[in-house]
Order: C-alpha cells, then sequence, then structure tokens
C-alpha cells in the first residue's frame, strides 16, 4: 500500500498549496501532515516526539516578482538513488532582486517546473544543500513561486522547504545546481531539521 499512502501524501500536499489558509495555517498543517502521514520524510522512530518543524519568522518583505526570459538547455542530476538520472531542461530565468534563478522542467513522464536554491543562509541555519521553492511534481503549487501575467513570476521564500533528504538518510535528493545558487541570506522559509 506504499504507492496508494504516496498519492495520498501528493494528494494531501496539493490540497494544503492550493487551500486559501495564512502561512500560519499552512505551517501548522504541514507539521500535522509531517508528523502523522506514513509518507513523511520524518523518519519513523523520530515521529512520537516530533513537535514541529523550525521556520525563519514570516518576512513579507522578501517576496519578490521578477521578469522571466528565455533560457536553453539541459542538465542531468544523479541523485544517487533508486531514481538514478534525472534530466531537467531550463524553460526560463526569473531575473531576481537576489539574482538570476533558473525555473527547470523535469524532462520525465507528465513533467513538472523545479526550483531549487541554495542561499547564504544554506549551512547557517538552514539545510546545507539548499531548499525547494516549487517542485510540482510533488504537489507544490501556487505559494512559493506564482506565475504572473507578462512573462513575469512572484517567488515567496517564507514557503521556502527542505528537500526530503534534509530529514532522512534513505531519501536521494537533487539539490541546486550552481546556477541557482544566490549570495544573498534568504532568511525566510524552513530552517534545517534538528531531529
Amino acid at each position: 500500500m506504499d504507492d496508494l499512502d504516496l498519492l495520498d501524501w501528493r494528494e494531501r500536499t496539493a490540497r494544503l498549496y492550493l487551500s486559501d489558509v495564512d502561512l500560519a495555517g499552512f505551517r501548522a498543517e504541514r507539521d500535522r501532515l509531517f508528523a502523522n502521514h506514513p509518507q513523511s520524510p520524518i523518519p519513523p522512530p523520530d515521529r512520537a516526539g516530533f513537535t514541529g518543524l523550525r521556520y525563519h519568522p514570516p518576512d513579507p518583505t522578501t517576496v519578490v516578482e521578477a521578469p522571466l526570459r528565455p533560457a536553453e538547455g539541459g542538465l542531468d542530476i544523479d541523485t544517487g538513488g533508486p531514481d538514478g538520472v534525472i534530466h531537467y531542461r531550463r524553460v526560463a530565468i526569473a531575473d531576481t532582486a537576489w539574482g538570476p534563478l533558473t525555473l527547470w522542467w523535469i524532462a520525465a513522464y507528465g513533467g513538472g517546473l523545479f526550483v531549487p536554491l541554495r542561499d547564504a543562509t544554506c549551512g547557517q541555519g538552514s539545510y546545507g544543500g539548499g531548499r525547494y521553492l516549487t517542485d510540482t511534481v510533488k504537489g507544490t503549487y501556487g505559494r512559493g513561486l506564482t506565475m504572473l501575467p507578462g512573462e513575469r513570476v512572484r517567488l515567496d521564500p517564507n514557503y521556502l522547504y527542505n528537500p526530503s533528504c534534509a530529514y532522512d538518510d534513505r531519501w536521494a535528493c537533487p539539490l541546486a545546481p550552481a546556477e541557482n545558487r544566490v549570495e544573498v541570506a534568504l532568511r525566510a522559509g524552513e530552517l534545517a531539521y534538528s531531529g
């Protein structure tokens, strides 16, 4: 039944991201999901004592709107796990106040938009490998990244979240490539998991 549990996890994640709850409600519901769901990335032995994820305080000043420009080329990332090498293609570059960020399309059945990000807080309070603004394959629609009219995006770092490998070594995750590393410290979103 693992596959059905995974389906349920993805549906609940998508519903949460598409809901109208505010940031505090979003974080509280995400904590409940992480504490109780069989597909939680929190290691099963840690779930009984799990009291919630840690976050930077909400900071609306980190939210930016950015124009998009075309991008070409691809990238292969070896996950080191059963997924093997994942192929991505560049779909656009967002010219943000923090620096340019590539928006990636996962070149697999169904595809999905993926925006990993590594900023100056990574390894200094935030997960060292970086965090994600969105990974639509996992159902993270409309909070970290929102499409706007006129080939623009709204990016909200308050919704930056850790990849599953930040919680447990049983997961293998693609991390932010060099072109998605910015020098600015984004003190928003999820902090490193302390276990």
